[in-house]
């Protein structure tokens, strides 16, 4: 029997493009190479403690335009939020946590507090219609022309020029902090892109977490596509063509790598495209678990689930700079996550969790550990004497557990105005392959990196308007 379609690779997007089919009422098998799904969406467990593989805190995942509206929390999914979004900290253990409310942080940041108000007030305000426009290939004709207009044009601006808007060295900091999330130097353009995306997220609706570990709602996911009809099969690795199962559409949650090699054709124009696509930084992320919670010199960090740990702007910029050069800083920005805070079902009564990476070429190897750890105990003495286990993970062991994720570098591809544009390919549907069949809807598509299924929803609604109308 001959399926609707196939999508090899359950992440957030193979999970989302194969509901998306489902709920039209195709037969959809989903295939996985790992024995649970997720992959960079999922959770492991050691001795009670619930450490992530990959992402940790989900903003757009909570705020998603499709997930919102399928009924996840039926299939347990429940959100956690800290009182405030995220938090800054200086190397010499200051800490400044932002309220969600954008009135209140701004009353936080003194002087800066109009310029940061007017900033990401029209974008919070308009919050649905930024992410439908956003959060979909840039090549088309927006459907809110004025607020993209509202968030394109600052978006276009290079991050540290952009910065300039503040007085402050705080909320230059807090600028800084947002913008490094891109594995990218600070300066590359279309950085800002994601400032004013992860901000307005924040004051919109918080950086919640699924309660119980990023798994929870990778699995909701799959118990949603399954109430659907659709079916799973783990332990199901495709190398080739000759693995699928005969069907209508095959769509590919993966790097576009993997996908050449399932197209029965091609063009030398397409190759091409795929031959130009680049990929950012990697990431060494370090996995505590801990006989307590991080003592912070300063109490304000323990109010946010997320850390950005840096200090000025020049001083993150530097080192992003620094790491993108292959030369590891002492002092890296550092991405941290401290769940069991605000959620104590990831460890056993009194124990800790903490999640935590830097930037780094994809050759870094796990010895670069022992520097992130030396700078978490200048903020945190004594945190060395809390561990109680530690795993590390380097960008080449990110990408063998799973080939989006080339060179550890997390976003699936270069997060840069070239690669927001022609992802990876520079048409109006860069789902779409040289094969009819064969559609790619990982990461490497737009919107790009993050938890939110978007890549593949719209790839799926691809397949559906070319295959099946």
């Amino acid at each position: 029997m001959t399926l609707d379609a196939v999508v090899v690779g359950a992440g957030p997007n193979g999970l989302s493009a194969a509901i998306t089919l489902a709920r039209a009422g195709l037969k959809v098998q989903l295939l996985e190479a790992h024995s649970q799904v997720g992959g960079g969406l999922s959770s492991r467990q050691w001795q009670g403690f619930t450490f992530d593989n990959g992402s940790a805190i989900h903003p757009l995942g909570y705020a998603s335009p499709v997930w919102q509206t399928w009924p996840l929390h039926a299939f347990g999914l429940d959100w956690v939020r800290s009182p405030a979004p995220y938090a800054h900290l200086w190397w010499d253990g200051r800490a400044l946590a932002l309220p969600q409310n954008l009135d209140a942080a701004a009353e936080q940041l003194g002087p800066d507090g109009d310029r940061w108000r007017a900033l990401f007030g029209p974008l919070v305000a308009a919050q649905p219609r930024l992410l439908e426009d956003t959060l979909r290939p840039l090549l088309r004709v927006p459907r809110w022309p004025l607020t993209l207009a509202r968030f394109g044009l600052p978006a276009l601006v290079p991050a540290p020029l952009l910065a300039r808007l503040f007085q402050t060295e705080e909320a230059r900091a807090l600028w800084a902090g947002l913008a490094a999330h891109v594995n990218l130097p600070m300066r590359t353009p279309g950085v800002s892109a994601a400032v004013l995306m992860l901000g307005s997220a924040a004051h919109a609706g918080g950086w919640p977490f699924p309660r119980g570990g990023a798994q929870a709602l990778a699995d909701a996911l799959a118990d949603y596509f399954r109430f659907l009809g659709g079916e799973i099969h783990l332990n199901t690795p495709v190398a080739s063509r000759a693995d699928l199962p005969a069907a209508r559409a095959v769509l590919v949650d993966s790097s576009p790598v993997v996908a050449r090699r399932l197209l029965r054709r091609s063009t030398p124009a397409y190759d091409a495209w795929l031959a130009r696509f680049r990929y950012g930084l990697g990431a060494v992320k370090l996995d505590y678990a801990l006989s307590g919670p991080v003592p912070w010199r300063d109490p304000a960090a323990a109010r946010a689930a997320t850390l950005h740990i840096g200090g000025s702007l020049a001083t993150i910029a530097g080192a992003e700079e620094n790491a993108a050069d292959g030369q590891l800083p002492e002092r890296p920005y550092l991405l941290a996550a401290q769940h069991t805070l605000f959620d104590p079902s990831r460890a056993p009564a009194g124990r800790h969790t903490f999640w935590v990476y830097a930037h780094a070429p994809a050759d870094t190897e796990s010895a670069y550990a022992d520097t992130i750890e030396a700078a978490l105990e200048q903020l945190a003495p004594s945190f060395r004497s809390l561990v109680l286990h530690r795993e590390v993970t380097t960008p080449r062991d990110l990408e063998a557990f799973s080939p989006v994720f080339v060179g550890g570098d997390v976003n699936g591809g270069r997060f840069d105005l070239p690669g927001l544009l022609a992802r990876p390919v520079p048409t109006p549907t860069p789902y779409r392959t040289p094969d009819p069949q064969v559609y790619l809807c990982s990461s490497a598509t737009p919107p790009g990196g993050g938890v939110h299924g978007m890549s593949g929803w719209q790839a799926a609604r691809a397949v559906l308007q070319d295959l099946f109308r």
